[in-house]
């Protein structure tokens, strides 16, 4: 069949020179374009799609067609009845169709209600089907006045379609018949000569290519970026944060935090089933020195007053924090030849907790922290720098709210204005490392330390339009998404103006 569809209209345009509309040659305009696609190819012709509305019968408006309107077989109905026809015998006759019929064959003074007797009399001797006729022209091609189309639109007796066909023109290869081309010079047509004789594809150098399919950095490995030049533009020093596992000791007790707190609770904290211990502490004196400020007291604290145990701190436990990594740079800080010297650290990796999976919540995300060690700083250092560091995101107008943190004496919430809600929203938490941390590595006393920290995939989210963070991490995240994206720019306003 497209062979010869093929063979045909080659033949019109070698008679006719140009095909107006492919109407006149063949019905189905979607078989033509397959056969006008393969010769263009070829660059035996050219085309261009003509395309066009029309109205036509609806399967109502065929029936009409076929059988006549429903007024109109209703009136016939009428005529063979010898004393009218009884209103109660239209239905049964008809069904639905008998009281349309009947409301229009009134409206076109076809017959009247014969109230006395409850029967449809005839007015006139015999009737024009107008309706029929048409919907008959309609679909010949004809057009109908207005007036006569706005009829059958609202008895919904026809619809509007649209259709295409197409003009065609010779090409600059134009020939009646169809060579077949090589895609491919192989070696055996080299061999034989044979290629000589052959015809040959040409080359499309405007095609597009294929997509290379490579590798993409993830969103958030993206800001991840953005926030290290941030925090390399302001002269701080990467953390290593290569232990997912760390010890209790690191994670909690080297920070202050009592071996009762609830965050160290099975439902806030996963531990590791085996090992579960580890016997890798650190210096014993520095060991004992948490010991004793835990249980009794040094530096000028009275410490919790519990019975400290070093099982506890030597369970394993998968990091809640990167703080467990600041704690131990500190203490390498402290206790490095030379002694103390003011630093400026950062980290940004993962960290676990026991939570319930939600729009909002996953049970591993990752943190932003920095700390910052110098002597003889205050709360109004901290604020400022906090003021600084947030410009760098975009974020200018801030709020500081009190707030309790075990490791930091005084700590503060960070909020800024969301001018998207309408309201102030926390973009981070801060505070001053206590004594009770720092005096036990070795630190000096008038050493001061200050530390904050953010989740990277709030700033991910806002930034790419993401509301559910199960489809930034997990099965749910699109690949497409990540390859798709572009490069991220934590430029003037673009967190604060959307959260």
């Amino acid at each position: 069949m497209a062979t010869s569809l093929q063979d045909t209209i080659l033949q019109t345009l070698d008679r006719d020179g140009s095909i107006s509309d492919t109407k006149h040659v063949h019905q189905d305009q979607t078989e033509v374009a397959g056969v006008l696609r393969s010769l263009e190819a070829r660059g035996m012709i050219t085309f261009r799609q003509i395309d066009s509305e029309s109205w036509l019968p609806t399967a109502e408006g065929q029936s009409f067609i076929d059988n006549g309107s429903h007024e109109a077989i209703l009136f016939d109905h009428i005529t063979k009845a010898t004393a009218g026809l009884k209103i109660a015998d239209v239905s049964s006759l008809m069904g639905a169709n008998g009281k349309i019929g009947q409301q229009n064959g009134m409206k076109r003074k076809w017959f009247k209600i014969n109230k006395e007797t409850q029967t449809l009399e005839p007015l006139v001797d015999s009737v024009e089907d107008t309706t029929r006729e048409q919907l008959k022209a309609l679909q010949s091609g004809s057009l109908l006045e207005d007036a006569s189309l706005a009829e059958l639109k609202k008895r919904r007796l026809v619809e509007k379609q649209k259709s295409f066909t197409f003009a065609v023109e010779k090409g600059e290869r134009f020939a009646l018949q169809v060579v077949e081309e090589q895609a491919d010079l192989t070696i055996d047509m080299v061999n034989s000569g044979a290629y000589k004789s052959l015809a040959f594809k040409s080359y499309n150098f405007a095609a597009a290519g294929a997509n290379v399919r490579g590798g993409a950095l993830h969103p958030l490995m993206k800001v991840r970026e953005e926030f290290r030049q941030i925090f390399f533009e302001l002269g701080f020093e990467e953390m290593a944060t290569n232990n997912f596992v760390e010890t209790s000791f690191w994670n909690f007790d080297s920070l202050f935090v009592p071996q009762q707190h609830p965050a160290r609770d099975l439902q806030d904290t996963f531990y590791i089933k085996d090992p579960g211990t580890t016997t890798l502490m650190p210096d014993p004196e520095y060991v004992e020195r948490v010991h004793k400020v835990h249980e009794s007291g040094l530096y000028g604290s009275i410490g919790y007053r519990y019975p400290w145990k070093a099982i506890e701190a030597q369970k394993l436990v998968l990091r809640t924090h990167t703080t467990a990594v600041s704690a131990a740079m500190l203490y390498k800080l402290a206790n490095q030849p030379g002694g103390f010297k003011p630093a400026k650290y950062f980290s940004i990796d993962r960290v676990f907790r026991n939570e319930t999976v939600d729009a909002t919540h996953l049970a591993e995300f990752h943190q932003v922290e920095g700390v910052i060690a110098d002597r003889n700083l205050t709360l109004g250092d901290l604020i400022g720098f906090m003021e600084r560091f947030f410009a760098k995101m975009g974020v200018h107008n801030l709020r500081f709210k009190p707030a309790y943190n075990p490791y930091t004496e005084p700590s503060m919430e960070i909020f800024s204005y969301h001018e998207g809600l309408k309201k102030w929203v926390e973009v981070g938490n801060s505070g001053m490392f206590r004594p009770e941390m720092l005096e036990p590595m070795g630190l000096p006393s008038d050493v001061k330390v200050h530390g904050w920290g953010l989740s990277l995939e709030r700033p991910t989210m806002i930034k790419y339009g993401i509301d559910n963070i199960r489809e930034l991490l997990g099965h749910k995240c699109s690949l497409e998404m990540i390859e798709s994206n572009a490069a991220v720019r934590l430029d003037k306003g673009s967190i604060s103006a959307r959260g």
